[in-house]
């Protein structure tokens, strides 16, 4: 039985790698800025560690940094971090049916979802004979242990680096494209796609590009809900 449950865990390990792979550059390049960063702030490198560890939101760990170099003020820090992460209520909206009998991992995924782990737990096609919530279990786990050895390791060597690290950040935004590109070839048709990004774009219209992402996560959950009977008979559920 012990031997049976080894077997499953090492298949799920071996078949979520190679999804983590493009998100281990990214979260290295960050994680190491975002490191380096505390550090040349006046910060040891336990603070990125521990912030990397149990926040586990990289935008929102940035932030903390004026935070915490700033005036006392717990209600504007709450705000501010509902506003930045407030995108993760929809993918937890999204991941409900996914999440559902995973057991005590479920704890660790709602947890430790992030914008990279949502992709590919939401997008990628588990094969029948892994299990599902291993599987979660580790894109998940994979995707936290990335993002915090590269904060630490940005934390403790942070003083001996000099370099530019403008443009790191561009490294995340190409991976979601090659996310949705994926998806955009794995489609017969296109129609959530489409609607995806033409709501995108009318919100970057409407409310600038600081406020547009909470709108338009909103405009997309409600139009792919009202689709979701169509979409599913033309074979783009998921």
């Amino acid at each position: 039985m012990q031997q049976s449950k080894t077997k499953t865990i090492r298949k799920a390990f071996r078949s979520a790698f190679p999804h983590t792979i493009p998100i281990f550059a990214g979260f290295w390049f960050l994680g190491l800025t975002y490191g380096i960063y505390m550090n040349v702030s006046g910060f040891s490198f336990w603070y990125p560690m521990l912030m990397s560890l149990t926040i586990f939101a990289g935008s929102m760990e940035f932030v903390a940094v004026n935070l915490l170099l700033g005036a006392f003020n717990p209600l504007q820090a709450l705000v501010m971090t509902l506003m930045i992460n407030a995108r993760h209520l929809f993918y937890g909206i999204s991941m409900l049916d996914r999440y559902r009998g995973t057991g005590w991992k479920k704890l660790y995924l709602i947890f430790g979802m992030c914008d990279e782990s949502f992709s590919i737990n939401y997008t990628a096609n588990i094969p029948e004979d892994v299990d599902r919530g291993w599987f979660m279990f580790f894109v998940t786990l994979l995707n936290h242990f990335y993002w915090f050895s590269g904060a630490t390791l940005g934390g403790i060597f942070g003083s001996l680096l000099h370099f530019n690290t403008e443009g790191l950040d561009f490294v995340m935004t190409a991976m979601f494209v090659v996310i949705f590109m994926e998806q955009w070839l794995k489609e017969k048709r296109h129609t959530s796609a489409l609607v995806g990004v033409g709501l995108s774009l009318l919100c970057l219209i409407a409310f600038g590009a600081d406020d547009f992402m909470i709108p338009a996560m909103a405009a997309i959950l409600a139009a792919l809900t009202g689709l979701r009977g169509r979409l599913e008979r033309g074979g783009e559920a998921s």
